[in-house]
Protein backbone atom coordinates (compact mmCIF):
# COMPACT_ATOMS: atom_id res chain seq x y z
CA UNK A 1 0.00 0.00 0.00
CA UNK A 2 1.39 3.36 -1.04
CA UNK A 3 0.41 6.84 -2.07
CA UNK A 4 3.01 7.04 -4.85
CA UNK A 5 3.50 4.56 -7.66
CA UNK A 6 4.77 5.01 -11.25
CA UNK A 7 4.21 7.19 -13.09
CA UNK A 8 3.07 9.38 -10.19
CA UNK A 9 6.27 9.66 -8.14
CA UNK A 10 7.46 12.85 -6.51
CA UNK A 11 9.76 11.70 -3.69
CA UNK A 12 12.10 9.08 -2.32
CA UNK A 13 9.30 6.95 -0.85
CA UNK A 14 7.80 6.53 -4.31
CA UNK A 15 11.15 5.53 -5.80
CA UNK A 16 11.61 3.03 -2.96
CA UNK A 17 8.21 1.41 -3.51
CA UNK A 18 8.63 1.21 -7.30
CA UNK A 19 12.03 -0.48 -7.09
CA UNK A 20 11.07 -2.73 -4.17
CA UNK A 21 7.99 -4.01 -6.00
CA UNK A 22 9.99 -4.59 -9.19
CA UNK A 23 12.57 -6.75 -7.43
CA UNK A 24 10.19 -8.46 -5.01
CA UNK A 25 8.06 -9.65 -7.93
CA UNK A 26 11.04 -11.80 -8.94
CA UNK A 27 10.56 -13.64 -5.61
CA UNK A 28 6.83 -13.52 -4.68
CA UNK A 29 3.43 -12.31 -5.93
CA UNK A 30 2.82 -8.65 -5.11
CA UNK A 31 -0.41 -6.64 -5.36
CA UNK A 32 -0.05 -2.85 -5.22
CA UNK A 33 -2.78 -0.57 -3.85
CA UNK A 34 -1.96 3.06 -4.64
CA UNK A 35 -3.53 6.49 -5.02
CA UNK A 36 -4.01 8.82 -7.95
CA UNK A 37 -4.98 8.20 -11.57
CA UNK A 38 -5.72 4.77 -13.12
CA UNK A 39 -2.75 2.55 -14.05
CA UNK A 40 -2.60 -0.14 -16.74
CA UNK A 41 -0.14 -2.38 -14.88
CA UNK A 42 -1.38 -5.81 -13.82
CA UNK A 43 -2.07 -6.35 -10.10
CA UNK A 44 -2.05 -2.60 -9.43
CA UNK A 45 -5.25 -1.24 -7.88
CA UNK A 46 -5.84 2.50 -7.78
CA UNK A 47 -7.99 4.31 -5.24
CA UNK A 48 -8.87 7.91 -6.08
CA UNK A 49 -10.43 10.58 -3.90
CA UNK A 50 -14.04 9.94 -2.83
CA UNK A 51 -16.17 12.50 -4.75
CA UNK A 52 -18.10 13.16 -1.54
CA UNK A 53 -14.81 14.37 0.01
CA UNK A 54 -13.53 16.38 -2.94
CA UNK A 55 -13.39 19.57 -0.85
CA UNK A 56 -12.26 17.93 2.38
CA UNK A 57 -8.92 18.42 4.11
CA UNK A 58 -6.30 16.22 2.33
CA UNK A 59 -5.72 14.26 5.54
CA UNK A 60 -9.40 13.28 5.67
CA UNK A 61 -9.31 12.28 1.99
CA UNK A 62 -6.30 10.09 2.74
CA UNK A 63 -7.96 8.24 5.63
CA UNK A 64 -10.99 7.61 3.43
CA UNK A 65 -8.76 6.17 0.72
CA UNK A 66 -7.07 3.96 3.30
CA UNK A 67 -10.42 2.40 4.22
CA UNK A 68 -11.13 1.61 0.57
CA UNK A 69 -7.65 0.11 0.19
CA UNK A 70 -8.25 -2.17 3.18
CA UNK A 71 -11.62 -3.23 1.81
CA UNK A 72 -10.05 -4.15 -1.55
CA UNK A 73 -7.39 -6.49 -0.17
CA UNK A 74 -7.86 -10.14 -1.17
CA UNK A 75 -5.90 -13.35 -0.50
CA UNK A 76 -2.78 -11.72 0.95
CA UNK A 77 -0.36 -13.19 3.51
CA UNK A 78 1.13 -9.83 4.54
CA UNK A 79 0.14 -6.18 4.13
CA UNK A 80 2.97 -3.65 3.85
CA UNK A 81 2.23 0.08 4.08
CA UNK A 82 4.56 2.93 3.15
CA UNK A 83 4.32 6.32 4.93
CA UNK A 84 1.35 7.62 6.92
CA UNK A 85 -0.62 8.03 3.70
CA UNK A 86 -1.30 4.29 3.49
CA UNK A 87 -0.58 3.32 7.11
CA UNK A 88 -4.23 3.53 8.14
CA UNK A 89 -5.22 1.18 5.32
CA UNK A 90 -2.46 -1.24 6.31
CA UNK A 91 -3.54 -1.16 9.95
CA UNK A 92 -7.21 -1.84 9.13
CA UNK A 93 -6.31 -4.61 6.64
CA UNK A 94 -4.09 -6.33 9.17
CA UNK A 95 -6.86 -6.36 11.77
CA UNK A 96 -9.62 -7.21 9.30
CA UNK A 97 -7.92 -10.23 7.76
CA UNK A 98 -5.70 -11.36 10.63
CA UNK A 99 -2.47 -10.94 8.69
CA UNK A 100 0.81 -9.26 9.70
CA UNK A 101 1.06 -5.54 8.98
CA UNK A 102 4.52 -4.19 8.17
CA UNK A 103 5.00 -0.41 8.02
CA UNK A 104 8.00 1.30 6.46
CA UNK A 105 8.89 4.68 7.95
CA UNK A 106 10.35 6.87 5.20
CA UNK A 107 9.94 9.96 7.40
CA UNK A 108 8.17 10.89 10.63
CA UNK A 109 5.43 13.48 11.09
CA UNK A 110 6.72 14.73 14.50
CA UNK A 111 9.98 15.65 12.78
CA UNK A 112 8.27 17.59 9.97
CA UNK A 113 6.37 20.36 11.78
CA UNK A 114 6.48 22.57 8.68
CA UNK A 115 3.77 20.33 7.20
CA UNK A 116 1.31 22.27 9.36
CA UNK A 117 1.71 25.05 6.73
CA UNK A 118 0.43 22.61 4.13
CA UNK A 119 -2.25 20.66 6.02
CA UNK A 120 -3.43 22.95 8.81
CA UNK A 121 -5.39 20.83 11.29
CA UNK A 122 -4.88 17.90 8.95
CA UNK A 123 -1.32 17.72 10.30
CA UNK A 124 -2.76 16.62 13.65
CA UNK A 125 -4.74 13.94 11.80
CA UNK A 126 -1.73 12.69 9.84
CA UNK A 127 0.32 12.65 13.05
CA UNK A 128 -2.34 10.59 14.81
CA UNK A 129 -2.57 8.17 11.88
CA UNK A 130 1.19 7.67 11.76
CA UNK A 131 1.41 7.13 15.52
CA UNK A 132 -1.35 4.52 15.32
CA UNK A 133 0.37 2.83 12.36
CA UNK A 134 3.80 2.67 13.97
CA UNK A 135 2.69 1.60 17.44
CA UNK A 136 0.38 -1.20 16.29
CA UNK A 137 2.30 -2.56 13.27
CA UNK A 138 3.60 -6.10 13.71
CA UNK A 139 6.88 -5.03 12.16
CA UNK A 140 8.37 -1.62 11.39
CA UNK A 141 11.04 -1.11 8.73
CA UNK A 142 13.43 1.82 9.15
CA UNK A 143 15.30 2.93 6.03
CA UNK A 144 18.46 3.70 8.04
CA UNK A 145 19.95 3.07 11.47
CA UNK A 146 19.43 6.75 12.26
CA UNK A 147 15.79 6.37 11.29
CA UNK A 148 15.44 3.53 13.78
CA UNK A 149 16.73 5.85 16.51
CA UNK A 150 14.25 8.51 15.39
CA UNK A 151 11.34 6.05 15.52
CA UNK A 152 12.22 4.98 19.07
CA UNK A 153 12.52 8.64 20.10
CA UNK A 154 9.19 9.64 18.53
CA UNK A 155 7.29 6.51 19.57
CA UNK A 156 8.88 5.06 22.74
CA UNK A 157 6.01 2.58 23.16
CA UNK A 158 7.41 0.53 20.26
CA UNK A 159 9.54 -2.43 21.31
CA UNK A 160 12.93 -2.10 19.66
CA UNK A 161 12.80 -5.75 18.57
CA UNK A 162 9.91 -4.89 16.19
CA UNK A 163 12.04 -2.44 14.20
CA UNK A 164 14.11 -3.79 11.32
CA UNK A 165 16.69 -1.69 9.44
CA UNK A 166 16.47 -2.22 5.68
CA UNK A 167 18.28 0.51 3.76
CA UNK A 168 17.05 2.28 0.67
CA UNK A 169 18.79 1.37 -2.56
CA UNK A 170 19.53 2.50 -6.09
CA UNK A 171 19.37 0.85 -9.50
CA UNK A 172 22.95 1.38 -10.65
CA UNK A 173 22.17 0.13 -14.16
CA UNK A 174 19.53 2.81 -14.58
CA UNK A 175 21.49 5.44 -12.64
CA UNK A 176 24.96 5.60 -14.13
CA UNK A 177 27.18 8.18 -15.86
CA UNK A 178 25.51 9.40 -19.04
CA UNK A 179 26.70 11.36 -22.08
CA UNK A 180 26.70 15.12 -21.56
CA UNK A 181 26.70 18.23 -23.77
CA UNK A 182 27.87 17.25 -27.31
CA UNK A 183 27.94 13.55 -26.46
CA UNK A 184 24.34 13.76 -25.29
CA UNK A 185 23.34 15.35 -28.59
CA UNK A 186 24.96 12.46 -30.47
CA UNK A 187 23.25 9.89 -28.23
CA UNK A 188 19.82 11.36 -27.54
CA UNK A 189 19.46 14.11 -30.08
CA UNK A 190 19.33 16.77 -27.37
CA UNK A 191 21.29 18.03 -24.38
CA UNK A 192 19.39 19.61 -21.52
CA UNK A 193 22.59 21.38 -20.43
CA UNK A 194 23.08 22.97 -23.85
CA UNK A 195 19.40 23.96 -23.92
CA UNK A 196 19.84 25.70 -20.57
CA UNK A 197 23.05 27.42 -21.67
CA UNK A 198 25.35 25.78 -19.12
CA UNK A 199 29.07 26.27 -19.82
CA UNK A 200 30.93 22.91 -19.84
CA UNK A 201 34.24 24.62 -19.08
CA UNK A 202 33.04 26.04 -15.76
CA UNK A 203 32.35 24.05 -12.57
CA UNK A 204 28.76 22.87 -12.11
CA UNK A 205 26.83 22.34 -8.86
CA UNK A 206 23.51 20.52 -9.22
CA UNK A 207 20.45 20.11 -7.02
CA UNK A 208 17.44 17.86 -7.66
CA UNK A 209 14.46 17.89 -5.33
CA UNK A 210 11.10 19.29 -4.35
CA UNK A 211 10.66 22.80 -2.97
CA UNK A 212 9.90 21.96 0.63
CA UNK A 213 11.34 23.02 3.97
CA UNK A 214 12.75 19.53 4.38
CA UNK A 215 15.01 19.76 1.32
CA UNK A 216 16.66 23.03 2.35
CA UNK A 217 16.49 24.67 -1.09
CA UNK A 218 16.60 28.14 0.44
CA UNK A 219 19.79 27.31 2.31
CA UNK A 220 21.46 26.23 -0.93
CA UNK A 221 20.42 29.36 -2.82
CA UNK A 222 21.78 31.52 0.01
CA UNK A 223 24.99 29.46 0.10
CA UNK A 224 25.42 29.97 -3.65
CA UNK A 225 26.00 33.68 -3.03
CA UNK A 226 29.36 32.60 -1.60
CA UNK A 227 30.36 30.18 -4.36
CA UNK A 228 33.64 31.08 -6.03
CA UNK A 229 33.45 33.14 -9.19
CA UNK A 230 32.59 31.03 -12.22
CA UNK A 231 30.80 28.25 -10.33
CA UNK A 232 27.41 27.49 -11.91
CA UNK A 233 24.27 26.25 -10.17
CA UNK A 234 21.70 24.03 -11.91
CA UNK A 235 18.66 23.99 -9.66
CA UNK A 236 16.11 21.32 -10.59
CA UNK A 237 13.48 22.30 -8.05
CA UNK A 238 9.72 22.29 -8.46
CA UNK A 239 6.44 21.10 -6.91
CA UNK A 240 6.42 23.58 -4.01
CA UNK A 241 4.54 22.47 -0.92
CA UNK A 242 2.76 25.79 -0.47
CA UNK A 243 2.31 29.08 -2.38
CA UNK A 244 4.30 30.78 0.40
CA UNK A 245 7.41 28.67 -0.05
CA UNK A 246 7.09 29.01 -3.84
CA UNK A 247 7.11 32.81 -3.53
CA UNK A 248 9.97 32.72 -1.05
CA UNK A 249 12.10 30.51 -3.33
CA UNK A 250 11.38 32.63 -6.38
CA UNK A 251 12.54 35.76 -4.54
CA UNK A 252 15.76 34.08 -3.42
CA UNK A 253 16.58 32.76 -6.91
CA UNK A 254 15.82 36.12 -8.53
CA UNK A 255 18.12 37.84 -6.05
CA UNK A 256 20.89 35.31 -6.74
CA UNK A 257 20.51 35.66 -10.52
CA UNK A 258 20.80 39.43 -10.16
CA UNK A 259 24.11 38.99 -8.32
CA UNK A 260 25.84 36.40 -10.51
CA UNK A 261 25.52 34.58 -13.82
CA UNK A 262 25.39 30.83 -14.31
CA UNK A 263 22.27 30.24 -12.20
CA UNK A 264 19.77 27.98 -13.97
CA UNK A 265 16.42 27.14 -12.39
CA UNK A 266 14.46 24.25 -13.90
CA UNK A 267 10.97 24.15 -12.38
CA UNK A 268 9.28 21.61 -14.65
CA UNK A 269 9.59 17.87 -14.16
CA UNK A 270 12.49 16.44 -16.18
CA UNK A 271 12.63 12.83 -17.42
CA UNK A 272 15.31 10.61 -15.90
CA UNK A 273 17.77 10.76 -18.85
CA UNK A 274 17.94 14.55 -18.55
CA UNK A 275 18.39 14.38 -14.76
CA UNK A 276 21.13 11.79 -15.27
CA UNK A 277 22.88 14.06 -17.78
CA UNK A 278 22.80 16.93 -15.28
CA UNK A 279 24.09 14.75 -12.44
CA UNK A 280 26.87 13.28 -14.60
CA UNK A 281 28.04 16.68 -15.77
CA UNK A 282 28.00 18.18 -12.28
CA UNK A 283 31.23 18.46 -10.34
CA UNK A 284 29.16 18.43 -7.16
CA UNK A 285 25.69 17.34 -6.18
CA UNK A 286 24.44 19.48 -3.29
CA UNK A 287 22.00 18.07 -0.72
CA UNK A 288 21.20 20.76 1.87
CA UNK A 289 18.37 18.81 3.55
CA UNK A 290 17.48 19.72 7.11
CA UNK A 291 15.67 16.38 7.50
CA UNK A 292 16.45 13.21 5.54
CA UNK A 293 15.83 9.66 6.77
CA UNK A 294 18.29 8.34 4.16
CA UNK A 295 18.29 10.33 0.92
CA UNK A 296 17.90 8.25 -2.26
CA UNK A 297 18.80 11.30 -4.33
CA UNK A 298 22.34 11.17 -2.94
CA UNK A 299 22.58 7.54 -4.04
CA UNK A 300 21.37 8.50 -7.52
CA UNK A 301 24.02 11.21 -7.76
CA UNK A 302 26.73 8.83 -6.51
CA UNK A 303 25.61 6.20 -9.02
CA UNK A 304 26.13 8.81 -11.74
CA UNK A 305 29.71 9.26 -10.53
CA UNK A 306 29.21 12.64 -8.87
CA UNK A 307 30.81 13.90 -5.66
CA UNK A 308 28.30 14.93 -2.99
CA UNK A 309 28.23 17.86 -0.57
CA UNK A 310 25.46 17.19 1.92
CA UNK A 311 24.19 18.03 5.37
CA UNK A 312 25.00 15.57 8.14
CA UNK A 313 21.37 15.00 9.16
CA UNK A 314 19.42 11.76 9.51
CA UNK A 315 20.65 8.81 7.47
CA UNK A 316 22.78 10.82 5.04
CA UNK A 317 26.06 9.86 6.82
CA UNK A 318 25.11 6.21 6.21
CA UNK A 319 25.21 6.94 2.46
CA UNK A 320 27.84 9.67 1.99
CA UNK A 321 31.22 8.79 3.50
CA UNK A 322 32.72 12.09 4.63
CA UNK A 323 36.09 12.72 2.99
CA UNK A 324 35.69 9.72 0.66
CA UNK A 325 32.53 9.93 -1.47
CA UNK A 326 31.80 13.54 -0.58
CA UNK A 327 31.77 16.13 2.18
CA UNK A 328 29.32 16.38 5.07
CA UNK A 329 28.41 19.80 6.46
CA UNK A 330 27.05 20.12 9.98
CA UNK A 331 23.50 21.43 10.24
CA UNK A 332 22.45 23.34 13.34
CA UNK A 333 18.95 24.79 13.18
CA UNK A 334 19.99 27.56 15.56
CA UNK A 335 22.71 28.80 13.18
CA UNK A 336 21.53 28.55 9.56
CA UNK A 337 24.11 31.06 8.34
CA UNK A 338 26.96 28.84 9.54
CA UNK A 339 25.35 25.95 7.66
CA UNK A 340 25.09 28.00 4.46
CA UNK A 341 28.69 29.17 4.71
CA UNK A 342 29.72 25.55 5.37
CA UNK A 343 28.01 24.40 2.18
CA UNK A 344 29.71 27.14 0.17
CA UNK A 345 33.10 26.33 1.66
CA UNK A 346 32.73 22.60 0.93
CA UNK A 347 31.57 23.26 -2.63
CA UNK A 348 34.39 25.70 -3.33
CA UNK A 349 36.98 23.28 -2.00
CA UNK A 350 35.58 20.43 -4.11
CA UNK A 351 35.37 22.33 -7.41
CA UNK A 352 38.80 23.91 -6.94
CA UNK A 353 40.25 20.55 -8.06
CA UNK A 354 37.88 19.11 -10.65
CA UNK A 355 40.09 16.03 -11.19
CA UNK A 356 39.87 15.24 -7.48
CA UNK A 357 36.10 15.75 -7.57
CA UNK A 358 35.89 13.15 -10.36
CA UNK A 359 37.85 10.66 -8.23
CA UNK A 360 35.50 11.27 -5.32
CA UNK A 361 32.59 10.64 -7.69
CA UNK A 362 34.14 7.37 -8.86
CA UNK A 363 34.39 6.17 -5.27
CA UNK A 364 30.77 7.16 -4.77
CA UNK A 365 29.63 5.04 -7.71
CA UNK A 366 31.66 2.09 -6.43
CA UNK A 367 29.96 2.37 -3.04
CA UNK A 368 26.50 2.63 -4.61
CA UNK A 369 27.08 -0.50 -6.68
CA UNK A 370 28.54 -2.56 -3.85
CA UNK A 371 26.40 -1.52 -0.88
CA UNK A 372 22.93 -0.50 -2.10
CA UNK A 373 21.53 -3.25 -4.34
CA UNK A 374 17.72 -3.42 -4.64
CA UNK A 375 17.94 -7.20 -5.04
CA UNK A 376 19.47 -7.43 -1.57
CA UNK A 377 16.90 -5.03 -0.13
CA UNK A 378 14.00 -7.01 -1.62
CA UNK A 379 15.30 -10.22 -0.04
CA UNK A 380 15.79 -8.53 3.33
CA UNK A 381 12.22 -7.20 3.19
CA UNK A 382 10.89 -10.66 2.39
CA UNK A 383 12.86 -12.01 5.37
CA UNK A 384 11.03 -9.51 7.60
CA UNK A 385 7.67 -10.74 6.26
CA UNK A 386 8.55 -14.38 6.89
CA UNK A 387 9.71 -13.65 10.43
CA UNK A 388 6.17 -12.46 11.23
CA UNK A 389 4.18 -15.24 9.54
Amino acid sequence: MTKEYPPEIYGGAGVHVAELVRYMRQLVDVDVHCMGKPRDEANVYVHGVDPELAQANPAVQTLSTGLRMANAVTDCAVVHSHTWYSGFGGHIAGKLYGIPHVATAHSLEPHRPWKREQLGGGYEVSSWSEKNTMEYADGVIAVSAKMKEAILEAYPRIDESRIHVVLNGVDTQLWQPRPTFGEAVETNGASVLEELGVDPDRPIVAFVGRITRQKGVGHLVKAAKHFDEGVQLVLCAGAPDTPEIATETEALVNELQAQRDGVFWVQEFLPKPKIQEILTAADVFACPSIYEPLGIVNLEAMACGTAVVASDVGGIPEVVVDGETGTLVHYDETDPQAFEHGIAEAVNKMVADRAHARKVGELGRKRAVEEFSWATIAQQTLDVYRSLM
